[in-house]
């Protein structure tokens, strides 16, 4: 919803705006090079110790209804759907991504994904992370950087690299100003109202996977022009009266984004994305110069306050930062069926708004089917009308 004229892409030319076709364009590249690919599920697995290598690390398929008949056939129906999409897609070859890669890195985060991994374990060289969920444990940065080595140990023997000391420096370098240049652009968030919408902040998030920090800068700097462009003629995304609303949860995106999209059709204006696919991962930062760059990745993987961790002190202090960062006048906490971590934890994430911060919050359960579109629109409108 604009306030003025509608808005030319805000990528530009090269990457045609087009999230999916920058992504083949980044994919073809790499194969012609002869890299190879190593797929991950979860941001608890280090990339700088795949790229250290001369390897590409690509995030697996996991956010389709379509792939979820084929893996209910196996696995039971009433499991997380970006579970049984992730199996899905492997079940039918339809995810290109797990075709490309040699090797599959996966994480305990929960009982319902360490099964899978399970059961995809013959496809593929597949690596699984036993992540310490007890986050305040005296000894947990030694155990989890003792995972990490465990998973250097494997890439080295799976492809046959060397995964040098100075080569992981240069990474975790690289890793800290690509999020840098992504947290600064959310800056733009903090506009009342914003000059872009949600759908245009994923893409720029995205533009992560498939660039370095020196073609991000590039790229960031003409987004900035465009977007300063946009302010300076009154385009905007929104009304000042419009609701600000800071999205929470599992993880959201493909046929999970239709929440995203009936916010925004509500005449809501998605500020900030709490969630791992979003916004938060970007305001850590893996520590320099240290002499010890295999410590210092574990270290600032193991900050991500996803709800697997408890207690998860991390998780509200990051939506506390967040609140102040960008002023929403609503939480919407997105849980997905079967996801119990996430599902018990929304009601500590909703009182924590309401009793701190004074927001009023609206939690939905759903999966990736199009069956609750007309009730979640119910309510949200609703949630919009009371303010």
């Amino acid at each position: 919803m604009t306030v003025s004229n509608i808005p030319g892409p805000l990528i530009n030319d090269r990457y045609k705006s087009d999230p999916v076709g920058r992504f083949l364009d980044f994919i073809l590249k790499k194969r012609e090079q002869e890299l190879p690919f190593v797929g991950l599920y979860c941001g608890y697995a280090p990339v700088e110790l795949i790229r250290a290598m001369g390897a590409v690390p690509v995030s697996l398929c996991a956010s389709s209804q379509r792939t979820i008949p084929a893996a209910e056939a196996v696995l039971p129906a009433n499991l997380c759907p970006l579970i049984k999409s992730s199996f899905g897609f492997i079940r039918t070859n339809t995810c290109l991504l797990f075709e490309l890669s040699e090797a599959v890195i996966g994480e305990t985060t929960c009982d319902g994904k360490k099964k899978m991994f399970e059961l995809i374990s013959h496809l593929k060289p597949t690596h699984v992370m036993d992540l310490p969920q007890l986050p305040d444990e005296e000894d947990v940065r030694e155990r989890w950087t003792e995972m990490v080595s465990k998973l250097k140990i494997f890439l080295e023997t799976t492809f046959q690299a060397n995964i040098a000391a100075d080569r992981l420096e240069a990474e975790i370098r690289e890793t800290n100003k690509k999020c840098g240049l992504i947290d600064g652009f959310f800056d733009y968030m903090t506009l009342h109202p914003p000059p872009l919408n949600c759908q245009e902040l994923y893409d720029v998030i995205g533009l992560d996977a498939v660039t370095n920090s020196g073609e991000l800068q590039a790229l960031m700097a003409g987004i900035s022009r465009t977007l300063d462009e946009r302010i300076a003629a009154g385009i905007c995304f929104g009304t000042p009266a419009s609701p600000r609303v800071l999205v929470s949860g599992c993880p959201i995106g493909g046929d999970s984004g239709k929440v995203i999209r009936i916010i925004e059709e509500a005449g809501g204006v998605i500020v900030a994305l709490e969630a791992c696919s979003g916004m938060k991962g970007y305001s850590i930062r893996i520590e320099e110069g240290t002499g010890d760059p295999l410590r210092a990745v574990a270290e600032a993987t193991l900050k991500i306050p996803c709800s697997c961790m408890t207690p998860n002190g991390g998780r509200l202090a990051m939506l506390d930062k967040m609140i102040r960062r960008f002023r929403p006048d609503v939480v919407i906490d997105v849980v997905l069926h079967a996801c119990h971590a996430y599902n018990v934890e929304s009601y500590k994430i909703m009182k924590h708004a309401q009793y701190r911060h004074g927001l009023p919050c609206l939690k939905i359960e759903t999966d990736y089917s199009d069956g609750d579109v007309e009730q979640i629109r119910t309510r949200v409108e609703a949630l919009f009308d009371s303010l």
